[in-house]
């Protein structure tokens, strides 16, 4: 594990901004076989399979279709109409919360980075996707991306809530003002992840047990307040702590759930889901699936050894 996080990891994530690599590893028909462990595919049917599949099996989805760092007004707005092409497709669903249905938005794609006018041009455009979102019975979480973004996000992420009070929000344990955050928004939905980009150790926890101590510190905050908890971990130690602080805070299995990516620890997943609780699948989908799956390999060890075994199997 020392190795992998201390020499494998970084060069990963170092990978994942090369467009060089980018360009080279999407020519290559075995990389697109291997991606669909984590990624179903890239268009709206992929996804609408992943969902049926995944509902019929008693678990939630959160759909986020790919891409981050746009670069001009139109990409943006791209962006917008391919959320609402997929909300229609996924149509009305007529259900209380916790709602089955989610999407995932990034701000960046969205246009929050853009020079002029990039954190109205986002919210407008989250705002419009909310509408359609809340019309339709589902729910929108945002994204959080690198450490850099966090406060702009969490603006905007405030304001977009004045209007759609059941709006989701990701907060990443790795970071060191995390905590602080959770207790600003413990009312809220909160999906609490690790965090994958490669951070500074200025504004980040380095160290494995240091990430997962704050995680923990952060989940009992979360537990202890009125909002509703998503505890997005494949980590065991995290998910075994999970009933105590459920039993300890008085809550039901309508007052939280648990989050993991598509493609892993799947007999986990239906572990949980089989024993009553809610389990919501993160499915990503779409052509801009470099990023998001190199963020998967650096992840864990057990990812970049798929890959690894793939490579030498073809």
């Amino acid at each position: 594990m020392s190795v992998f996080k201390g020499v494998a990891r970084p060069v990963i994530l170092a990978a994942g901004r090369s467009d060089r690599l980018r360009h080279a590893l999407e020519q290559v028909s075995l990389t697109r076989e291997v991606v669909h462990r984590f990624v179903p595919g890239e268009h709206v049917a992929d996804a609408l399979d992943s969902v049926v599949h995944l509902t019929n099996s008693h678990r939630f989805v959160s759909i986020d279709y790919l891409g981050e760092d746009v670069h001009d007004p139109d990409s943006a707005e791209l962006t917008v109409t391919a959320y609402l092409g997929l909300l229609d497709a996924l149509g009305n669903q007529s259900c209380d919360a916790p709602r089955p249905l989610e999407v995932s938005l990034k701000l960046s794609a969205l246009g929050q980075a853009l020079p002029r006018d990039g954190e109205k041009i986002a919210l407008e455009n989250a705002h419009t996707i909310c509408t359609k979102a809340r019309d339709l019975g589902i729910w929108v979480t945002v994204d959080a991306e690198d450490h850099t973004t966090t406060d702009s996000t969490l603006s905007i992420v405030r304001e977009l809530r004045a209007d759609f009070d059941w709006l989701g929000t990701v907060l990443q344990a790795y970071l060191k003002r995390t905590l602080g955050d959770c207790q600003d928004l413990a009312g809220t939905r909160i999906r609490l992840c690790k965090g994958a980009y490669d951070e500074p150790a200025s504004v980040a926890f380095r160290d494995r047990d240091d990430v997962t101590a704050n995680y923990l510190r952060c989940l009992r905050v979360m537990m202890a307040g009125a909002g509703y908890p998503m505890v997005a971990s494949h980590d065991p130690e995290i998910i075994g702590a999970v009933p105590a602080l459920v039993s300890e805070f008085g809550r039901g299995v309508d007052d939280f759930e648990y989050q993991m990516l598509y493609g892993i620890r799947d007999d986990e997943q239906r572990r949980l889901a089989l024993a009553g609780n809610h389990v919501r699948v993160y499915v990503p989908f779409g052509s801009q699936w470099y990023g998001y799956f190199v963020r998967r390999l650096a992840e864990r060890p057990a990812n970049l050894a798929f890959f690894l075994r793939a490579l030498a199997g073809h």
